[in-house]
């Protein structure tokens, strides 16, 4: 009995100290950061470069270009060749040791020699679309900040639809229970009261659709930082930017130049000019040298050593079909080039106009729109109270006041995301990714 009670003392003490480690590991690396309760932008931007899904499948990219280069850059290797003859089925190969078997044995040793700069080639066009990968990587990581921006800032406008929301919701509440007790002392009718319950009604529905609306922007950007398991937990703690106008764009192509979209395709461009020069220099014929080494069986002196070179013979195909194709993807990639600049350019030129659109919009709304209605709102509930008008005029300006402050929050939010758009719009490749070979050559037409 002793024993057993020893053992299950043990079994305990062991689970105990096992439930405490489970409890103690956090389930994720974003569960034990408190940050997530308090989310500023910048830690948002912090955990979007340590964890964001997209931005880590570009990298993969990246690496493999880069070895792609090690690969291109690599000499071919030299072939050893092994082969035995004069092997007679009814004699066999004979008795003793090896050099006394009646088997004729040839050892060669043959090695590729390029020609036409076909390895430079090749190294160039991996380095090239290295240079693309890493461009491209540039890329996604600009696309990907403009959303988790916009998703920090869809998760702010839900955040103050909820507390709005909830004001309203409140003050309702009051007014409500001001109603019954007026009700009661006959100072209104009863469809007063009536009226006044249903937009409260109207209230708590739509405060409880902007708590809906909370929980989906919160998830949306969850997942923007790698967190979906404590989605629930994030709260934005940063407010609204302030109002800038977008600066003047005299330099307008070297905006474009700088963009990593911009950089990636005009480095496919490179590496076309590279596959396509390669392509030609496939009519250089590589030369295959070797040396062997021939045993004759029994006579030591009839071994011999020999010399041979091999060239292809051009005789039936001249690799028209191979330069005609890298002058066609050639082609198709100065034409993306092109593509990518009108894209790149259009997408400067609306990022602007909708940073200017909507900062004019929230200026108005700042300065005009919402006193207007706060002061409107404000002199309904003091009329009244005072009688001069009735409950219908009260609920207008009440819904008035209410859908003025949600549009401007919405504006607010459009502002901000536009403003993230044109800075992203107008962002540079930092100049370690630039190309590090020449420009690509310009184009004949």
């Amino acid at each position: 009995m002793h024993h057993r009670f020893k053992q299950f003392a043990a079994l305990l003490l062991f689970g105990g100290l096992s439930a405490t480690i489970i409890a103690a590991e956090p389930s994720s690396p974003a569960a034990s950061n408190p940050a997530l309760e308090q989310l500023t932008l910048r830690q948002a931007e912090t955990f979007f470069i340590e964890r964001n899904r997209e931005l880590q499948l570009a990298k993969r990219a990246v690496e493999g270009a880069e070895a792609d280069i090690l690969t291109a850059g690599a000499p071919p290797n030299p072939s050893l060749s092994i082969g035995s003859s004069q092997i007679s089925p009814s004699n066999g190969i004979g008795s003793g040791g090896l050099r006394d078997k009646r088997i004729d044995t040839v050892i060669g040793l043959s090695q590729l020699f390029e020609r036409g700069n076909k390895r430079g080639l090749r190294a160039g066009a991996a380095q090239f679309n290295a240079t693309a990968s890493r461009s491209d990587r540039a890329e996604v990581e600009r696309q990907q900040k403009v959303a988790l921006y916009g998703a920090y800032y869809d998760l702010v406008l839900a955040q103050e639809k909820l507390r709005i929301s909830g004001e309203t919701a409140t003050s309702f509440e009051k007014t409500t229970d001001a109603a019954k007790l007026r009700l009661k002392a006959g100072d209104i009718a009863p469809t007063e009261l009536a009226r006044i319950s249903v937009d409260g009604l109207r209230a708590q529905n739509d405060a409880r659709a902007a708590r809906a609306d909370q929980e989906r922007a919160q998830l949306a950007l969850a997942y923007m930082i790698g967190a979906e398991r404590e989605a629930t937990r994030i709260h934005a703690a940063d407010n609204w930017p302030e109002i800038q106008r977008p600066a003047d764009t005299p330099e307008i192509e070297r905006l474009l130049d700088g963009r990593a979209d911009v950089q990636a395709a005009r480095a496919r461009v490179g590496a076309a000019e590279k596959v396509r020069d390669l392509a030609r220099a496939l009519r250089t014929r590589d030369v295959t040298a070797g040396v062997q080494y021939e045993r004759f069986p029994g006579d030591a002196s009839n071994n011999s050593y020999g010399l041979f070179v091999s060239v292809p013979l051009f005789t039936s195909y001249y690799y028209e079909g191979e330069i005609r194709r890298a002058e066609s993807d050639l082609q198709a990639a100065r034409d993306n080039l092109d593509r990518v600049r009108a894209l790149a350019l259009g997408e400067i030129a609306k990022s602007r106009s909708d940073l200017q659109s909507a900062a004019e919009r929230l200026q108005r709304f700042r300065e005009v729109l919402l006193n207007a209605a706060q002061k409107a709102a404000d002199g309904a509930e003091f009329a009244y109270t005072r009688g001069a008008i009735g409950v219908m005029d009260l609920l207008d300006a009440r819904r008035q006041l209410y859908a003025t402050r949600l549009e401007a929050v919405a504006v607010q939010a459009d502002y901000a995301k536009a403003l993230a758009a044109w800075q992203a719009a107008i962002t540079a490749v930092d100049r370690s990714e630039r190309l590090p070979l020449k420009e690509p050559e310009t184009p004949t037409r």
